[in-house]
């Protein structure tokens, strides 16, 4: 195990277990994600917990977008669908 007390803290590493506690906050759904905005835009002084909060945003932004235009594409077929058995 390595010694990492001449680390500056804001470059402390996550152990972890602080990955797995950081993963349970952020899936708390209104909290952690007002808790996951805060750490991803400077709420915290450790580079590696803004780190991890930024890729736990980007990942939440594509997997909105994913799910909007399978919405959309359902919905679009829906309404062909319908229309088909309207003529």
């Amino acid at each position: 195990m390595s010694n990492n007390s001449n680390v500056p803290s804001e470059y402390k590493p996550i152990g972890m277990w602080g990955y797995f506690g950081y993963e349970i906050l952020f899936g708390i759904p209104i909290i952690g994600f007002i808790v996951l905005l805060v750490f991803a835009f400077g709420g915290t002084g450790n580079i590696n917990l803004k780190n991890f909060a930024r890729s736990k945003f980007c990942y939440l932004i594509l997997w909105f977008v994913l799910t909007l235009v399978l919405v959309a594409i359902g919905m679009a077929t829906g309404a062909a669908e319908a229309i088909a058995d309207m003529m």
